[in-house]
């Protein structure tokens, strides 16, 4: 993958993906390695309804927890 995609859902599992394939170990090196901030993304995501578990390390749907 040369860029991350700009589509939520596909951003989501994009980097759902590369952290559970254990290709990164953080959702920060994931970030890095694409010349991105992990607050920007993060940032994006939650005003799409996602939210990041540290726990998980994965993106998840808001109340998808509750």
């Amino acid at each position: 993958m040369e860029y991350l995609p700009k589509d939520p859902a596909i951003l989501v599992s994009s980097i759902n993906m590369l952290l559970r394939d254990e290709e990164f170990d953080t959702l920060e090196s994931l970030c890095y390695s694409f010349s991105r901030e992990p607050e920007e993304i993060k940032e994006y995501l939650i005003k799409n309804d996602y939210l990041y578990s540290e726990e998980q390390k994965q993106f998840r749907p808001v109340g998808y927890d509750e």
